[in-house]
């Protein structure tokens, strides 16, 4: 038990040269303390000039944001088109009437051919060498040659607008890019 008075006695002291050191540095504290300084006077026209300048940036930080509000609410459009634009099928601007015309053209020349040449071969067979009808042959020939030619193009055209637009979708992100 002598310990602990001891330690409970040790203890106190300590305590009491804390205090009695705050004490000290407090009154060290008050007699050091410089006076309070008074506001720094503000010139009316700096301050007026001040407040001017924010309203000034607060106007166009407001006009930024406006901005940068339109350019997303466009940029979201023309990506909503885009997609759309994407996801619906191209429709081909193909020219179904001058194709369906050049292959009655060919159908044409064609029948036009046969026709010819069993003339032609009616005519070798009674041993009959008529110049018209070799001619008209030709003729036939050369007419379906030409239509067999423009249905060649017409189809060409029908495969070039069928791809036209696919082309400019893929080339589409390489610009932006």
């Amino acid at each position: 038990m002598t310990q602990i008075d001891e330690l409970q006695h040790r203890i106190t002291a300590a305590l009491d040269r804390v205090a009695q050191g705050v004490a000290r540095i407090e009154e060290r504290a008050a007699s050091a303390a410089p006076a309070p300084a008074s506001q720094p006077e503000v010139d009316p026209e700096e301050l007026a000039r001040v407040k001017e300048a924010l309203e000034e940036e607060k106007l166009a930080n407001a006009q930024l944001e406006e901005r940068v509000r339109k350019l997303h609410e466009t940029h979201r459009q023309e990506l909503e088109a885009a997609q759309a634009a994407a996801s619906a099928p191209a429709a081909p601007t193909v020219d179904v009437a001058a194709l369906d015309l050049e292959m009655q053209r060919l159908r044409k020349s064609n029948e036009m051919l046969r026709a010819t040449n069993a003339e032609l071969r009616a005519a070798l067979q009674e041993n009959v060498g008529e110049p018209h009808l070799i001619n008209k042959a030709m003729l036939a020939e050369l007419e379906g040659l030409r239509a067999a030619r423009a249905v060649e193009a017409a189809e060409t055209q029908a495969i070039i607008a069928s791809l036209a637009p696919l082309l400019e979708t893929a080339a589409q992100p390489e610009e932006a890019n």
